[in-house]
């Protein structure tokens, strides 16, 4: 065999290598059917405390040009078509759970807004701190992030999913981790007031 080759301390390494991998593999599934199981749980109900965490649809390039105007959507960096496709997808994909939606929040940004929108849930409430803090500093105590991680606290015993459609670095300072242009996570908070990532939402890429 071909252990039987190899000196007993590369074997050892070898086998804790494996060992690592396989307990890595299986706590891999483990998020999966757990993010898949909330989803399953929520299903067709009128859920307590949940919060969706929602980026905007595909808009290509980072930032927003020198001359943007929060009331001028010519001036900012805003959804292609594929990313309104996008939208459009999650919006049936959240139809399609049957979950009860609360209301739906956005930055003002033209992007979070066309997103919302599109998503055809729910009457779109525009709100001033899910705006982009990406030119912001310490975004993780920034006034904004405070404001929307209390909201999320006091959601905490409201029936209804909350649906927040924003900006990825703001995501990432509530949560710690970002993600993919139209993805989401649902987040609820515990006892503590601390905010718990509980699993994420499908990925849609659009073909051209």
């Amino acid at each position: 065999m071909l252990l039987t080759l190899i000196p007993s301390s590369e074997t050892r390494k070898l086998l804790y290598v494996i060992l690592i991998w396989l307990l890595f593999a299986s706590g891999m599934q483990t998020v999966v059917a757990e993010e898949k199981n909330i989803w399953d749980r929520l299903q067709g109900s009128n859920p307590k405390g949940y919060v969706l965490l929602m980026r905007h649809a595909l808009a290509p390039g980072i930032g927003d040009p020198e001359n943007f105007q929060i009331n001028d959507c010519s001036t900012q960096r805003n959804l292609s078509a594929e990313g309104r496709s996008q939208a459009a997808e999650i919006g049936q994909w959240l139809k399609e759970t049957k979950i009860k939606i609360l209301r739906v929040e956005s930055s003002r940004w033209c992007r979070a807004k066309e997103t919302a929108r599109l998503l055809e849930v729910g009457q779109v409430r525009l709100n001033k701190n899910l705006d982009s803090l990406f030119k912001e500093s310490d975004i993780a105590h920034h006034p904004q992030t405070l404001q929307i991680r209390r909201a999320i606290v006091a959601h905490r015993d409201k029936r209804g999913l909350l649906v927040m459609v924003g900006h990825y670095v703001n995501i990432t300072a509530l949560t710690g981790s970002g993600v993919e242009s139209g993805a989401g996570v649902i987040v609820k908070a515990d006892k503590s007031g601390r905010i718990k990532v509980l699993g994420e939402t499908p990925v849609f890429k659009i073909s051209r």
